[in-house]
This record gives C-alpha cells, sequence and structure tokens, in this order.
C-alpha cells in the first residue's frame, strides 16, 4: 500500500523494535509512516471496545496513531522520527495504572 519515493541519497536503515520484535526501518521518516512500510496498520486498540486503531491525518491532529515509545505511552508516531533503537509497543485497552503506560 505504501511505497518509499526514490532519492538520491538513499536512507540508512535502522533497527527498532516493535512489540520485542526486531524491525528494519529507514531513519529520518515518521514512525507511523515506518510501521506502514512494514505492513502494520492497527497501532492501538479503544479502551471500551477494542476496535483497532491507525493513523488517520499522519500530522497530528486525530491521535489514532498513539503508541508507546521507550516506555512513553500516547506518543503520536506521525510526529516523531525514526531512531535506531527505539522500543515501540502497540497500545492495547485501557492504560494500566500500575506500569504508568
Amino acid at each position: 500500500m505504501f511505497k518509499a519515493l526514490e532519492t538520491a541519497v538513499p536512507a540508512q536503515v535502522v533497527t527498532i523494535y516493535v512489540d520485542g520484535t526486531p524491525v528494519a526501518v529507514r531513519e529520518g521518516e515518521t514512525l507511523a509512516l515506518a510501521l506502514l512500510e512494514t505492513g502494520m496498520d492497527d497501532f492501538r486498540t479503544t479502551p471500551v471496545s477494542r476496535a483497532k486503531r491507525g493513523p488517520f491525518c499522519l500530522m497530528g491532529a486525530c491521535f489514532d496513531c498513539l503508541v508507546e515509545l521507550d516506555g512513553h505511552a500516547n506518543v503520536q508516531a506521525c510526529c516523531v522520527e525514526v531512531r535506531a533503537g527505539q522500543q515501540v509497543r502497540r497500545q492495547r485497552g485501557a492504560r494500566s495504572p500500575e506500569s504508568g503506560a
């Protein structure tokens, strides 16, 4: 569905970890785009109905692309650039009061 455009200077490929699984993505692009390019289209589920949600606006207005990034919950994946070693967890249901996530 999503395919990166060819550029004169190829982007460096780095490894991030999504739900504990290593994933190769291009450094510098948004986290939302990187996850979409790898075939992930559900970033979280809603707290009540557990409906799957994924990026909608890709510009920070809709909050449907929320993920946990490096231990910080509710990060908009469309507003963060990919860096090597990032730990991404897809948010499932309501936050846990014990973990703060």
